[in-house]
């Protein structure tokens, strides 16, 4: 779906009505505060996922933190011929935990596109469009690196990171 459809299929369903927003006396005040105030519960809903994501990445962080501290204090003295091979199961308990971390980061990343795109489409019944159209112009619409790099994307190659590190170091034992 080219973008503008996109666009245009996401207003048609945010938007419950297609009345006039002036409608009856006092319905264009009404309806204004409503707009608002959904849109200040949307972003506040917005705000919170970004939180669980940064909640996500320090729980993974951490744990993976943990992993290495422990490998490094008791992993000094290579485990004996054909024991190497154990070491298999407690790696791919750590790399399943890595894939996870990061299908959670892309699943979160994913849901704020989605909601920073309704927000968008709530800011144009308002008289001001502060994210949509002006800070995200302001950026370059994420498409110059230079301005703006997601931090979403960064945070994808962590858990990659980790989970190359840990295939490295299971490799370099078992082949020493």
């Amino acid at each position: 779906m080219h973008h503008n459809d996109h666009r245009s299929e996401l207003r048609h369903r945010l938007w419950n009505d297609t009345l006039d927003q002036t409608g009856p006396e006092g319905r264009a005040t009404t309806y204004e505060s409503a707009v608002l105030e959904q849109y200040r519960l949307y972003v506040e809903m917005a705000d919170r996922v970004s939180a669980r994501r940064g909640l996500t990445n320090s729980f993974f962080l951490t744990l993976n933190t943990g992993i290495f501290t422990l490998v490094a204090a008791f992993g000094k003295t290579p485990p004996d011929d054909g024991k190497a091979g154990w070491l298999a199961i407690p790696l791919v308990a750590i790399l399943g935990q890595c894939f996870a971390w990061f299908y959670l980061v892309r699943s979160y990343r994913l849901l704020n596109s989605a909601k920073y795109q309704v927000i968008g489409a709530l800011e144009e019944r308002l008289p001001a469009s502060p994210f949509w159209r002006a800070e995200w112009w302001a950026l370059g619409e994420g498409t110059d690196r230079s301005q703006y790099w997601p931090l979403s994307h960064i945070e994808q190659w962590i858990p990659l990171l980790f989970a190359l590190a840990y295939l490295s170091g299971f490799l370099a034992v078992v082949l020493a």
